[in-house]
């Protein structure tokens, strides 16, 4: 109830320190502490598959590169009609602006390239089963740099929790309203939840994978877990979200993206694990 009255009452500034003319953001302090805390977990996951530390850490900064990346190109699209207008702006990551579809393309390429760069000591799959895994820890955390901003909230509310935007950021149909829907902690709290749900999952599949031998299949299965999951959270947060997007055939674009997700990943789950139970009996049991 006290987080509740405190988004209520309290008006953030997107500024955590400033030193001389020289400015820390909100913004970019949660997704680094989100960096952090998936990595530490990571860390911990990859030694159940005798995954070495610095094998970890140093994949970890490819994908923080090529997730940033990624995501800037991604959103840059989104709002291109602004970005053409204000090309400086696109430098400008710390006043937000990072897609979630566009980080997760951006980190495939980046694991992909650097599976092809060390194919001899890495799997592609088990990665992106332990970093799929924690992903949504670091996404729980990162969003309340978009709070900070300002930058992540829903249509008009007179709910209890309900959080106070500054003219500025109302969008201009709604410069009579004061509060909004949270939707940046509506989606950070559906993150967490999946971030224990795909870590309770990933602990129960390195359990059976020893009597069994169910690794190659828990690895895919992890990161469809995910895919399936957060895009089932993002679809449904697009009916609260009212931040400018394109729409299709009256479906804003994040939303028609995520039912593509998840269409292809349960075509792909019926015709993966289908063909896996037949060839092995054992999985039936």
């Amino acid at each position: 109830m006290f987080l509740f009255n405190f988004l209520h009452t309290f008006n953030p500034s997107p500024i955590l320190i400033s030193l001389g003319p020289i400015h820390v953001y909100w913004y970019g302090f949660f997704i680094v502490l989100g960096v952090l805390a998936a990595l530490t977990v990571t860390i911990r996951l990859a030694k159940f598959y005798q995954i070495k530390t610095d094998t970890i850490i140093d994949l970890a900064l490819w994908l923080v590169v090529g997730g940033i990346m990624g995501a800037r190109i991604y959103d840059i699209f989104l709002e291109w009609p602004y970005f053409s207008a204000h090309p400086l702006d696109i430098l400008k990551i710390w006043q937000g602006g990072l897609a979630i579809h566009g980080a997760i393309i951006g980190g495939l390429i980046a694991l992909w390239l650097f599976v092809k760069k060390y194919s001899a000591q890495v799997n592609f799959w088990q990665l992106a089963a332990i970093f799929a895994t924690v992903l949504p820890l670091a996404q729980a955390i990162g969003r309340w740099g978009n709070y900070f901003n300002q930058e992540l909230f829903g249509y008009p509310t007179n709910l209890p929790w309900g959080i106070p935007i500054d003219m500025t950021h109302r969008p201009w149909q709604y410069l009579n309203s004061e509060y909004f829907h949270p939707a940046f902690l509506y989606e950070s709290l559906g993150n967490l939840l999946i971030f224990l749900i795909l870590l309770s999952l990933q602990i129960w599949l390195i359990k059976k994978s020893r009597s069994l031998g169910l690794r190659a299949m828990s690895y895919e299965l992890c990161v469809v877990s995910y895919a399936i999951f957060y895009s089932l959270l993002r679809f449904s947060m697009e009916f609260i979200r009212i931040d400018p997007t394109p729409v299709i055939l009256g479906w804003r674009l994040p939303q028609l993206a995520s039912f593509i997700i998840i269409i292809a990943c349960l075509i792909y789950l019926g015709l993966k694990f289908g063909r896996q139970n037949k060839n092995n009996p054992a999985l039936e049991k």
